[in-house]
């Protein structure tokens, strides 16, 4: 009897970036996962190309060549539209409020929210970078519900204990651990080892204002 040999398909990512601000955050974790030899399916929607060409000095072809695949949010019926289309998951990076509202609900209007819908339902981890401060109860209420899905909120907020000292520092923590949600290790945290290396690190930055002193 002829025996069927199936291959381990590469690891594969779906990366959404909606209109919200912090479009960094999604090419960051393009430039990552590429890196750590993941293969990605990119979907960006229109206000995100809109907030792309605000807050970047990057084209629409550039951060489509970013990705191994790429699809217009009007493509309802790409493969990432389908749970037959194996992956590891979803990060939209960033996630609009619009966004995390109609994935929280079901009632997808596009391929980015179908694509996070369609990961929810076959129970693959679902990452929401939102991107909105103050939030009203409405809001709260639909992050509420995106967690009830089965999704991960995970609002982009920096951390400074590892003393950050440029805005990539930043991006880079943050990108990095949203990445250990699907066990990526991309090199981009500093791990906190406990209080003593925070002195350590205190003593030396005291050392270097003295002598800056004399």
């Amino acid at each position: 009897m002829q025996k069927h040999l199936f291959t381990q398909p590469r690891r594969r990512m779906i990366v959404g970036i909606s209109g919200a601000t912090g479009v960094v955050y999604g090419l960051r974790l393009l430039e990552s996962l590429r890196r750590s030899g993941i293969e990605t399916h990119l979907v960006m929607t229109k206000a995100g190309e809109r907030t792309l060409a605000y807050e970047s000095g990057h084209t629409v072809r550039e951060v489509r060549a970013m990705a191994d695949h790429w699809y217009p949010d009007a493509d309802i019926g790409a493969t990432i539209a389908s749970g037959s289309f194996r992956t590891m998951g979803m990060v939209v990076a960033p996630c609009s409020v619009r966004s995390l509202s109609a994935i929280a609900t079901g009632n997808t209007d596009g391929l980015l929210t179908r694509a996070a819908d369609v990961c929810l339902k076959e129970r693959r981890r679902v990452v929401l970078m939102l991107r909105e401060t103050p939030l009203h109860a409405g809001h709260i209420r639909s992050m509420a519900a995106a967690t009830d899905n089965g999704a991960i909120v995970f609002p982009p907020v920096p951390a400074f204990y590892d003393r950050p000292a440029t805005i990539e520092d930043m991006v880079d923590h943050t990108v990095g651990r949203v990445l250990d949600l699907f066990d990526i290790e991309a090199g981009l945290v500093r791990r906190w080892s406990g209080g003593a290396a925070l002195v350590a690190m205190s003593c030396a930055t005291a050392d270097e204002e003295v002598v800056a002193c004399r």
